[in-house]
């Protein structure tokens, strides 16, 4: 078994062109050594276009023997968070917030934080 903690970005926003790094502490709470995937979804807030509930944007396995803890950090680029406007013929980077939402599958979201998109 597996405890997740401590969700942190590398910064509270992120413009068009940037990234940011979700770190997110997992800790072994189990008798035997084992591998945990931890997986980084986002959901738009209030998106203007019909959006997936949720979108997985990263992972990374991890091996930990009983009680290690390891930091896990996965990038996030502006770039994986665009759509295409068919209006505007081009991949846009809506404005406003997205939470991100860490877990060990997509029903299993063990953290959740929020942070804005800015331009």
């Amino acid at each position: 078994t597996f405890k997740y903690s401590n969700l942190k970005t590398s910064a509270p926003s992120l413009t068009k062109d940037g990234a940011i790094t979700v770190s997110v502490d997992v800790k072994n709470t189990g008798r035997r050594a084992g591998d945990e995937v931890v997986q980084l979804y986002v959901k738009h807030l209030n998106s203007s276009v019909p959006r997936p509930f949720q979108e997985l944007r990263g992972f990374k396995r991890v091996t930990l023997q009983p009680g290690e803890s390891k930091t896990i950090e996965i990038p996030l680029p502006a770039k994986s968070l665009v759509f295409w406007d068919a209006n505007l013929h081009s991949f846009i980077l809506e404005k406003g917030k997205i939470e991100l939402r860490a877990g060990a599958s997509s029903t299993d979201i063990r953290l959740k934080q929020t942070i804005t998109l800015n331009h």
